[in-house]
């Protein structure tokens, strides 16, 4: 299960709309539970690095890789995955999505038409390298946890 802080998903799907009709791209950081769960408590916005068309695919460098890492580390959070939008097609992994993909790392995906989002979903691989969704909610996992922003 995975649960994106309200303020942190507010700002992803404003990321989307505004980088609409292009791919946007970031990262996600928070905290896993020992049960596996998820806790996303922020998101941090890369530039889609893509050469050619960005309304169908997102590419982030090696050095916002390592920058995201950093930010981790500095912030005393785990980067737990990645974010992009899908304009016009459906929150679903491509093929393209599922060849990149890390088998740690959700990806969450949101779909996104003219000037909003239609849906969000999020995704992992599993042990074959298929993607699985992912129990997605914005109700707080563990009310106990205290978020970092």
């Amino acid at each position: 299960m995975i649960f994106i802080e309200p303020e942190t998903l507010s700002y992803i799907k404003t990321q989307a709309i505004q980088t609409f009709p292009d791919e946007c791209c970031g990262f996600l950081f928070g905290t896993e539970q020992s049960d596996g769960s998820r806790n996303i408590s922020t998101a941090r916005e890369v530039h889609n690095a893509k050469a050619g068309d960005k309304r169908r695919r997102f590419e982030i460098t090696g050095k916002d890789y390592m920058l995201a890492e950093q930010f981790a580390l500095d912030s005393g959070l785990l980067m737990l995955g990645i974010y992009h939008s899908h304009p016009g097609h459906p929150a679903i992994p491509s093929e393209h999505d599922r060849v990149a993909a890390q088998p740690y790392f959700s990806y969450v995906i949101l779909s996104v038409v003219q000037d909003r989002v239609d849906h969000t979903r999020s995704w992992r691989l599993n042990e074959t390298g298929s993607f699985e969704e992912e129990i997605f909610t914005t109700e707080q996992i563990n009310p106990s946890i205290s978020w970092q922003q």
